[in-house]
């Protein structure tokens, strides 16, 4: 009875033993592919336990990495070339449109009917529309690349502040005034100091396209940023669309459709979230980092 009763304790440990090598491999796995996920590395899978089963699941689980991997590095790769592409198509394009405004300048000099005044002032308007589009274009491959280089710890008020600094002349020429409302503590976040001025500019140019004359930016506690205004231009489908690549509002004649898109990359890029929403015509768009210091 007592040999019988030994070796049901030497089987119940050994079952406890094995137990707990498999909870080890488990979670020598579960760390193994997270880290494999978020970091380029060339390094596999590896575990201490020798049980069969185990290693033939990290086997097949290398076996998808490595796939995932050269997946990864052909995107990467593709990203790269089409970011070079767009950069040399801006650059091209630069050189023709200086051409064409300078001969437009020259010609609103000349001597011309009522008829040809108006062609050539259509013409400049189509002209300050390629123009920007051929800036934004540039901006979206420049941006892009910067974005996961030189973070540093950034203050959200003075960012706020500085960036509607920057464009208070284009919103008091729509005659919008904003109204701030700031949470009493600081909030810094780790981040890309011009990527998040390029992320606020967007936004604010955004507003300027869609207000009509209301523009409340508030900051909570949390971090997060509210940037809302009256836009009864738009509708919930329209919201829906706004950080969609290329996208263009009908009612929004200025709209290129990089701008928003590009401040979702930045955020994206940082760690963030940014999305909109729409209730009552009003045109909700929320920012929010998640590296506080």
């Amino acid at each position: 009875m007592m040999y019988l009763l030994l070796l049901c304790i030497i089987i119940i440990l050994l079952l406890c033993y094995k137990i707990h090598w498999m909870r080890q491999s488990m979670k020598e796995i579960q760390t193994g592919v997270m880290d494999k996920l978020h970091h380029d590395t060339n390094t596999l899978i590896s575990i201490s336990s020798h049980d069969k089963k185990i290693e033939e699941l990290t086997a097949c689980l290398n076996v998808e990495l490595v796939h995932l991997r050269e997946l990864r590095q052909r995107y990467q790769q593709g990203d790269l070339e089409l970011k070079d592409a767009v950069t040399n198509i801006s650059h091209d394009l630069r050189t023709p449109l200086t051409a064409v405004y300078g001969y437009l300048d020259l010609l609103e000099k000349e001597d011309k009917s009522e008829d040809a005044a108006r062609y050539i002032h259509i013409i400049k308007g189509r002209m300050d529309a390629l123009k920007q589009l051929t800036e934004e274009l540039f901006h979206y491959s420049v941006f892009l690349s910067e974005a996961k280089e030189s973070f540093e710890v950034v203050e959200l008020k003075r960012a706020i502040e500085e960036c509607l600094s920057a464009n208070y002349a284009s919103l008091k020429g729509c005659h919008i005034t904003p109204e701030i409302v700031f949470c009493e503590q600081e909030i810094k976040v780790y981040i890309n100091q011009n990527a998040l001025s390029r992320i606020l500019n967007n936004i604010v140019s955004n507003v300027i396209k869609y207000s009509t004359g209301d523009f409340k930016i508030e900051l909570l506690n949390t971090g997060e940023m509210i940037f809302s205004n009256h836009a009864p231009a738009l509708d919930e489908t329209t919201v829906g669309k706004l950080f969609d690549r290329f996208y263009t509002v009908e009612n929004g004649m200025k709209s290129t459709g990089l701008g928003l898109s590009i401040a979702k990359s930045l955020c994206e890029q940082m760690h963030g979230e940014i999305y909109a929403n729409y209730k009552k015509d009003i045109l909700y768009i929320h920012l929010l980092f998640h590296d506080r210091t």
